[in-house]
């Protein structure tokens, strides 16, 4: 057993030995397993059953731990908004989707406005999806220029500011959410790239968080370009102060900085994001390995420049092509893509960013 999993198991096992409850509840959850014993039976002849058994599991563990109600709520409120998300996400799983951030409060006769609507249209156009917050300002850009049958709204309850955008509202691809976390997941969750326009404490949480996201490997690698209008400064000004406290600092790494683009141009940022996937289409992983599936696979003497080049990235072994791995299986739809394969580190995921900009420089 690795270190990493008797990490786990102590950690599991150190969290089932405190706040035992009183023998009489313990008692009344006897009860209830053997209720649970027929279902959770029928379960394991399931496909993924599994997985609700532990799900089931998990919440008469809350039992056990005597969790106030609150807290019981909170848990069951955000299962349900995840559950009826990820069900309206569902039909459009294949779809490549962006998700476009920006402030509630830009009137629609504004540069940024204008440049987000644009941006919104010429997404769709290239048959991709557009998500919004579904309010105002840029959100409604957004939506107004793919236009409805192509966007997602995850809308959330504000006591202010936050009103359903017309192009929207009614649509069966808006979803209402309580929670900023559970909304945040399913953005980025959804996404196969960010689009960032200037906005306020809302663009900056959403714009870091991504960034973090993807700087610790917790996402998947995606485009992120942040948008201004046509001379505009406002993402200048935000890289000034990434390049003088963050990395000045030596907070962040100079190969962070890899991980966004910056531009004042709708056409630069539509090429950006529809380029990542020029080659490049998506990743998985082993326990020791990265898969990378891409749409054309390096040459011999491409491989031999990529093992020079980026050797860097690998905790051992080399680079190699290969067909589709075991592990893929449930993804038969992708089978026929060429695959990069390497025990990535997991930890450079700017110079990651660069090795896939070169895969999309040959094909």
């Amino acid at each position: 057993m690795k270190q990493a999993d008797l990490a786990d198991e102590n950690f599991e096992q150190s969290q089932e030995t405190v706040d035992v409850p009183p023998p009489g509840r313990r008692a009344n959850l006897d009860a209830l397993h053997q209720a649970a014993l027929p279902l959770v039976q029928a379960l394991e002849k399931t496909p993924d059953g599994d997985l609700i058994i532990e799900t089931i599991a998990v919440a008469l563990k809350l039992l056990r731990d005597d969790t106030n109600r609150g807290d019981l709520k909170l848990i069951n409120k955000s299962l349900k908004e995840l559950r009826y998300a990820l069900k309206v996400f569902a039909p459009y799983r294949t779809v490549r989707k962006v998700s476009i951030f920006g402030s509630a409060r830009t009137p629609s006769d504004a540069p940024d406005y204008q440049a987000a609507l644009q941006f919104g249209r010429r997404m769709a156009d290239a048959g991709w999806m557009v998500i919004t917050g579904a309010g105002g300002g840029i959100m409604a850009a957004g939506h107004g220029g793919a236009g409805a049958e192509p966007s997602f709204g995850l809308a959330i309850r504000l006591p202010f500011e936050q009103k359903t955008n017309e192009f929207i509202s009614g649509d069966k691809k808006l979803i209402n959410f309580k929670y900023f976390f559970t909304r945040k997941l399913m953005f980025l969750r959804s996404s196969h790239g960010i689009a960032l326009f200037p906005g306020g404490f809302g663009t900056m949480d959403e714009g870091f968080e991504v960034l973090t996201l993807v700087q610790t490997g917790k996402s998947v690698p995606i485009p992120i370009v942040c948008v201004d209008k046509p001379g505009g400064d406002f993402w200048l000004g935000w890289d000034e102060y990434v390049r003088r406290h963050l990395l000045g600092r030596k907070l962040i790494s100079e190969e962070d900085l890899h991980l966004y683009k910056l531009t004042d141009s709708v056409d630069e940022a539509v090429a950006e994001t529809l380029g990542f996937y020029r080659n490049y289409h998506s990743v998985r992983f082993t326990r020791d390995e990265m898969i990378m599936r891409l749409q054309k696979a390096p040459t011999a003497e491409q491989l031999d420049h990529i093992n020079t080049r980026f050797a860097d990235l690998l905790v051992s072994g080399k680079y190699r092509v290969s067909e589709a791995l075991p592990i893929e299986r449930d993804e038969p739809s992708l089978s026929a893509l060429p695959r990069l394969v390497f025990n990535f580190n997991r930890r450079d995921h700017g110079r990651l960013r660069a090795l896939i900009d070169y895969l999309n420089s040959i094909g």
